[in-house]
């Protein structure tokens, strides 16, 4: 499955993003893309630096004008589409939203992130209800996608669902970056884990990760911080946590990777994780903390 991935630096107008993004989509669907991925919302700055109330109005609901826009990018283009959205679902409930486009324009599902942070610099708590969706692969025409958003990418739970409810692929737009007054060692720390958790994940479930992130500086509107440096380094992992392609840590990129949805089969047999999985010991994985 030839998959695009577009790693982008964001301005503060929205039409502009998305405008760029469109273009690229249209590039990498021309060189053969099946299936692109977007970085979490795709359309704005991350506005969750803040708390602003203003920034509600950002939101869109699903289906409505936006999605339309990416309906027509996939039917024109082909392709299947992942997008990443704010979503207003009613008067004052909001959720952080990917959309998945079948080639034919149609909605084939969506997502909402489950696991919501609420740290400094990412304020998602203000914003966003907690998905409820549950963790259910989106059926398309390349195959079952398990997208998952960004903070869900650190729980080894949801990947784990996704997996044995038949997912083919592991998807997580992404939004994530240093804070300016970490120290050197302390970011690549904080790369290195995020990288390596998702690798985990795809060892331990036999699939293909695709995760893409932002990349470049986003001042904090509230100056309360030097802002978020996001570190790029979308990538491509096969089945037993090779790396089949990481994008630069400081620009954008767009890239076609081929990925091998075959040999998640063969590495099953050689490493049968699912089959020697002890699920009648696995009591309390249900609650919070085991006193």
């Amino acid at each position: 499955m030839k998959t695009g991935i577009i790693q982008q630096r964001n301005c503060g107008e929205v039409e502009l993003n998305r405008a760029r993004l469109l273009e690229k989509i249209s590039s990498l669907a021309k060189d053969g893309a099946e299936l692109i991925v977007m970085q979490e919302l795709h359309d704005s700055l991350y506005f969750c630096q803040e708390e602003n109330v203003e920034y509600f109005d950002l939101a869109t609901p699903i289906p409505g004008g936006v999605t339309e826009i990416y309906s027509q990018a996939a039917r024109d283009n082909n392709v299947v589409l992942v997008t990443s959205l704010f979503e207003r679902r009613a008067k004052g409930l909001y959720h952080n939203t990917a959309v998945v486009f079948e080639k034919d324009g149609s909605i084939a599902g969506k997502y909402r992130k489950m696991h919501i942070p609420d740290d400094p610099a990412y304020y998602e708590k203000f914003y966003f209800t907690p998905g409820d969706l549950g963790f259910e692969p989106i059926n398309t025409s390349v195959g079952r996608l398990g997208v998952l958003v960004c903070w869900d990418q650190w729980y080894p739970e949801a990947a784990r669902l996704m997996a044995l409810r038949g997912a083919d692929i592991l998807i997580y737009p992404t939004a994530i970056g240093f804070e300016s007054s970490d120290n050197e060692s302390e970011k690549m720390r904080q790369l290195n884990a995020w990288m390596t958790v998702q690798l985990g994940h795809a060892v331990a479930n036999g699939i293909p990760v695709v995760t893409v992130n932002r990349v470049g500086h986003e001042p904090d509107p509230s100056g309360q911080t030097n802002g978020i440096e996001f570190w790029g380094s979308s990538f491509v992992a096969g089945q037993q946590g090779e790396i089949l392609h990481c994008a630069s840590s400081t620009d954008e990129e767009e890239k076609i990777i081929d990925i091998s949805l075959d040999r998640t089969e063969r590495v099953r047999r050689w490493w049968p994780f699912l089959r020697d999985r002890r699920i009648d010991h696995y009591q309390g994985l249900d609650k919070r903390f085991l006193d």
